[in-house]
């Protein structure tokens, strides 16, 4: 059962579910998520460790106020929290802008940070979805409450149980997430906030915000690249920008899944994480100039 509590940092107050015990991991959430696109995984997780999965400012059940929403401000606020948990460093799991947000924990406070993990990671490349970049246009302020609004999300849900019924192959966990975080954005607090973030990391090209030159600077040496081969918000080619950086970070390229690789393969995604979070030493993946293959070792 989750178990979630709230914490006032600066005097905002922060949702974070909290359970388990034994060696921290932080989940970060992306864009337009919360908190509980983990929920999964901390179940499964949290009889060997203690699982913190928090609400980023601007999203979920965590304050929305007027402010930074830059990366290197969430980060900020994620460091205070494990100042406020009382926990010295973590392994650290972030997905897509979460990713950003984990890279810049590692690269500020680096002493915070064990092990990484990045999940079909923002900040490794310019490519990203039309539809993102479309997002942070002068004037997207004015369509996205009717792109959120009830009779569109009516029309939406009832194709998808139409879809259902065909026959044709099962609407994904990636996709049917995507579609709910849209919802989100009909409620004016999220939506300003939305914005704010996205814009300070996104253009009309594509992501603005570059990890790549940082990578080689990290002080964590364990670090683990989750990409689903499907993915069409932030392509799985990404993944070799960041492995030439880090050319002995492990690599898991999930067949089956998409953007949410842990939403798409929960089954494999745990597997794979419980695996290296308890490897005691850095795991040796593929060497940087071989390919990417859809699977990399079973799991």
């Amino acid at each position: 059962m989750e178990q979630s509590r709230f914490l006032e940092l600066h005097g905002q107050r922060m949702c974070l579910t909290d359970v388990g015990s034994g060696p921290p991991i932080l989940f970060v959430h992306g864009l337009m998520s919360s908190r509980r696109t983990w929920s999964d995984q901390a179940a499964r997780l949290a009889a060997d460790h203690r699982v913190l999965a928090p609400d980023l400012f601007g999203h979920g059940e965590s304050a929305k106020p007027l402010g930074d929403y830059s990366l290197g401000a969430h980060a900020a606020s994620l460091r205070d929290l494990l100042d406020a948990v009382e926990l010295d460093a973590v392994c650290v799991v972030g997905h897509s802008l979460g990713g950003g947000v984990a890279m810049q924990l590692a690269y500020l406070f680096p002493e915070r940070v064990e092990r990484l993990v990045l999940v079909s990671s923002g900040g490794l490349g310019r490519e990203l979805n039309p539809v993102l970049r479309a997002a942070t246009l002068p004037g997207s302020e004015f369509v996205l409450p009717v792109l959120a609004s009830g009779w569109v999300r009516g029309i939406g849900d009832s194709a998808l149980r139409v879809w259902s019924r065909t026959g044709l192959p099962a609407v994904s966990p990636s996709t049917t997430e995507a579609w709910r975080a849209l919802a989100t954005l009909a409620d004016g607090d999220t939506r300003r906030a939305f914005l704010a973030t996205s814009r300070s990391v996104i253009d009309a090209g594509g992501q603005t915000v570059s990890a790549r030159n940082r990578l080689s600077g990290l002080t964590c040496r364990d670090v683990l690249l989750i990409w689903g081969a499907g993915d069409r918000m932030i392509p799985a080619a990404h993944v070799e920008a960041a492995r030439a950086e880090l050319p002995h970070s492990r690599v898991e390229i999930l067949p089956r899944s998409g953007h949410f690789p842990h939403l798409d393969e929960p089954d494999r995604f745990a597997a794979v994480l419980a695996d290296f979070a308890r490897t005691p030493e850095v795991a040796v993946g593929r060497s940087a100039g071989d390919p990417i293959a859809p699977a990399v070792r079973p799991a």
